[in-house]
């Protein structure tokens, strides 16, 4: 199975972007990985927020698949533990999809197209973070996953 992340906008703190690198880097040992990012829409300041919304959900829809299963990282979703997340993930890789997309949309979430083509919705908190914070915090908490499913002592308890 291959896992994409899709993310609105580009990351610019260096340290956010070394923090992504290095847990990239170690998903790679474990899956085939890629972190996309759609660019940020020009003339963002013009639009009004249903404007950016359905802009950028059109932007996300063309990158999927039609065999996509698709999980919006969104405030509203279904919160999880690492080890709930794990398992969820390998029920995912069980199932037989070929490509599983994970999607961090832009500051004011996504249209209602976007909602509809989605499988299910994934919180990472009830507390808010910018959106290149959950890059980061994604890609650790997916390595981890990873780690918890292979026995790895990565994660404690």
């Amino acid at each position: 199975m291959r896992i994409l992340l899709l993310a609105i906008g580009k990351t610019d703190e260096d340290y956010l972007a070394n923090g992504i690198r290095k847990y990239v880097g170690r998903i790679g040992h474990y899956t085939s990985f890629e972190m996309k990012e759609i660019p940020d829409l020009r003339n963002r300041k013009s639009l009004s927020e249903e404007q950016q919304k359905t802009a950028e959900s059109s932007l996300i829809l063309n990158q999927l698949q039609p065999s996509d299963h698709v999980i919006l990282l969104d405030e509203n979703g279904k919160q999880s533990s690492s080890i709930n997340f794990a398992e969820s993930l390998e029920k995912q890789m069980a199932s037989g999809a070929k490509r599983l997309v994970f999607v961090i949309g832009g500051p004011y979430g996504f249209a209602k197209e976007v909602y509809d083509r989605a499988n299910a919705k994934l919180s990472l908190s009830p507390m808010t973070f910018s959106h290149q914070m959950v890059r980061l915090i994604f890609v650790e908490q997916l390595y981890r996953a990873f780690t918890i499913l292979k026995g790895e002592p990565y994660h404690h308890q």
